[in-house]
């Protein structure tokens, strides 16, 4: 301490090397939320596979339970008119069900939007990284 100088302060760093630290950061971060999102989305498909096989077998049984009663209707029908043409109402119900199904189905295939509000955030992303904002 000859000179009255200070020299148990710690060195300053520079900007560059604050802006190096902040862009590794930033760059850590971002690989870490990455890889979450990663481990997430296998999970979340796995699940979403057990239940979708699930539902497979529920829907093969539903398919099972539908052809047996509508035998059942066919016979105990052929009893009272005929066996052909307690086919050919049997066919005819299925053949409405079937038709009602898919205009409804149809209907509710033109009211899917996609993803709206995603689609217009990711448009943001750009410009937000470089510091812009968008005015709405």
């Amino acid at each position: 301490m000859s000179d009255g100088a200070h020299t148990d302060a710690p060195p300053r760093a520079s900007v560059g090397d604050l802006l190096g630290e902040v862009t590794r950061d930033l760059s850590t971060l971002l690989r870490q939320e990455v890889e979450l999102a990663k481990a997430e989305a296998k999970q979340s498909a796995q699940q979403a596979a057990k239940g979708g096989s699930m539902f497979a077998g529920a829907a093969l049984a539903g398919h099972m339970v539908l052809l047996f009663a509508s035998i059942a209707l066919w016979w105990a029908l052929g009893n009272a008119m005929g066996r052909s043409w307690a086919a050919l109402v049997c066919t005819v119900v299925w053949a409405v069900i079937g038709a009602v199904l898919f205009v409804r189905g149809k209907a509710e295939a033109r009211r899917v939007k996609g993803l709206p509000r995603t689609a217009e955030s990711v448009k943001k992303i750009p410009n937000a990284l470089q510091g812009h904002e968008e005015k709405n």
